[in-house]
């Protein structure tokens, strides 16, 4: 079945298409304190809704980008309501080909849980270092091993120990890009409980209500395996976290004037 189709069914009730509370994005839409009228881009957008409260906050400007023609029009729905004339587009694309209009001249640069568009963590900060000025923000989400994972666990979900690394090397893959961590928010099982929850919830009322959907049984069957794969093992081994970095504005050596 068409991929997108399934995530729209599974993500219905969803928010934030993320483990990560609306709680947390308001904390971490505060605490950007951007200027009126940043120039943004959110890459994976989903529904939009970062990009949506950025717009109420801030009064943000720039695009939304997301390959999932569900996610889109969702989110083109959601801005008129809460923000109609606000200068945020959202375009079905992916996300490996956006270049913004001016290299280095966004204020703020997001792939939130979905540096898979870019082949990994590393790849996606390199990616959104090059749209982002001095200081700006590079925000990425992103999943990091709790503890090992077992080999059954790796055989249930297909992911390989090596997609993802720890908290700390999360951090250090900024740093090293001449980033500087200045906060994560991190999730609690109640954020991932909540993410994955909904998931089970929207597919048994995507069933009661679509139960002649030639592509039910492959949606319930893939979500039950995840259901248990989860409560298995993924509860207690993925973390994840949003990591708010800011790119380093060149210093001046010691002695020089700016006369």
């Amino acid at each position: 079945m068409d991929m997108w189709k399934f995530y729209d069914i599974t993500h219905r009730e969803h928010v934030v298409c993320n483990p990560v509370s609306e709680e947390k994005l308001a904390r971490l839409v505060a605490l950007l304190r951007l200027p009126t009228g940043a120039q943004v881009v959110d890459i994976a957008c989903g529904k939009g809704e970062f990009l949506i409260r950025l717009a109420e906050a801030y009064g943000a400007r720039g695009a939304g980008i997301d390959i999932s023609p569900f996610f889109i029009a969702e989110a083109e729905r959601r801005i008129e309501i809460r923000a109609s004339g606000a200068g945020i587009t959202f375009t079905q694309m992916n996300g490996a080909d956006f270049k913004p209009d001016e290299p280095e001249g966004l204020d703020l640069a997001s792939c939130i849980g979905a540096s898979w568009v870019f082949g990994g963590h590393a790849n996606t900060l390199e990616a959104l270092i090059r749209m982002v000025k001095p200081g700006g923000w590079v925000i990425v989400g992103e999943p990091y091993w709790r503890r090992e994972p077992s080999g059954d666990y790796l055989e249930a979900s297909g992911i390989a120990e090596a997609d993802f690394g720890s908290h700390f090397s999360n951090a250090e893959a900024g740093e090293r890009r001449g980033l500087d961590l200045v906060h994560a928010i991190v999730s609690n099982t109640d954020d991932w409980d909540r993410y994955e929850g909904l998931q089970w919830y929207a597919t048994a009322d995507y069933a009661r209500t679509h139960p002649d959907d030639p592509d039910l049984a492959t949606v319930v069957e893939r979500v039950e395996k995840d259901k248990a794969t989860y409560l298995r093992w993924g509860r207690d081994t993925l973390g994840w976290a949003i990591y708010m970095f800011r790119r380093r504005t060149p210093r001046l050596p010691s002695g020089t004037s700016l006369d």
